[in-house]
């Protein structure tokens, strides 16, 4: 069967970001009234496994040997079986993003 695991990393509280302290800096300067960001790597991962258990036994060692620093690093996952379409969609390889409004003001 196959699972999609959805992983989403980001940095310990504790620890500066200084990577969303500029990004927060630079939507001020935008003049949008942000006053806190967070940054979060979302990874988006299909999995073969038996069962939803090894699937996110699976997910919860790739966690651990390489998407999350555990010096540094909180992470967590979600696991889901993909059926009929949506298993055939995961095979498609997806080109560009998309933006609902790309309006210039």
């Amino acid at each position: 069967m196959k699972f999609k695991a959805r992983v989403e990393v980001k940095l310990r509280r504790s620890d500066f970001d200084p990577e969303a302290e500029t990004v927060r800096r630079s939507l001020v300067d935008l003049n949008f009234p942000v006053t806190g960001t967070k940054i979060s790597k979302i990874y988006d991962i299909t999995i073969d496994a038996k069962t939803k258990k090894d699937a996110e036994a699976t997910a919860k060692q790739m966690c651990i040997r390489l998407l999350a620093n555990p010096s540094k690093d909180d992470y967590k996952f979600d696991v889901e079986e993909l059926k009929g379409e949506e298993e055939q969609e995961e095979g498609k390889e997806q080109v560009g993003g998309s933006v609902s409004d790309q309006s210039a003001s």
